[in-house]
């Protein structure tokens, strides 16, 4: 029942619409009516602007830190109490309960999740990202390549079997949320980081 309570708590932080929020703050009255619809930072960068992609990219960063803190203290401590805190977390940015179970794609929220949970997996994650959109300028096949890495690196480095288990959900999770990225990547027809609807 513990680990419940902790799971539950992280699912509501999580599933806090920052992407929305900030949009609707900055004039955009519904963020899922524009772009690709996604309340991710990537969307409202391309519908609002810099300042408001940025801002709901910090704030998703944190929500998922967040979430972790407070799931895992209500949820007894420990590595299990994180891990399925960390999970919850990001079930809760892609599938909230306040846009009626829709939401994002968990990528930001899941790293914020990871700087708590498994921190030093996250640091060549987080290159391997930076990497891939620089090269590639592609969002999400950087953020689908971070994901990835994540499980591996928490495996390589000894953390808890809890940890590396909940990083290989998380990476699973993004991953089918990112099914619809993945067939525009093979299609050709995917946009690039700053490449607008019309281009």
């Amino acid at each position: 029942m513990t680990l419940l309570a902790g799971a539950l708590a992280a699912y509501l932080l999580g599933a806090i619409p920052v992407g929305y929020l900030v949009a609707r703050g900055f004039g955009v009255i519904d963020i899922r009516s524009h772009g690709s619809g996604n309340i991710g930072a990537a969307n409202v960068l391309r519908t609002a602007g810099r300042w408001p992609g940025l801002l709901t990219l910090g704030g998703d960063i944190a929500k998922g830190y967040l979430a972790v803190l407070v799931g895992a203290a209500v949820g007894g401590g420990g590595a299990a109490a994180s891990a399925v805190a960390a999970v919850a977390a990001i079930v809760g940015n892609c599938w909230s309960v306040y846009l009626r179970f829709r939401g994002g794609k968990g990528v930001a929220t899941g790293l914020g999740a990871f700087l708590n949970v498994a921190p030093w997996a996250t640091a060549p994650a987080a290159l391997v990202w930076l990497v891939t959109a620089i090269t590639f300028r592609y969002v999400s096949l950087a953020s689908l390549m971070a994901a990835l890495c994540v499980p591996i690196g928490a495996l390589v480095l000894g953390y808890p079997r809890e940890s590396v288990a909940a990083c290989a959900v998380a990476a699973a999770i993004i991953g089918y949320r990112h099914g619809d990225n993945v067939e525009r990547l093979l299609a050709g027809t995917e946009r690039r980081l700053g490449e607008r609807r019309s281009a």
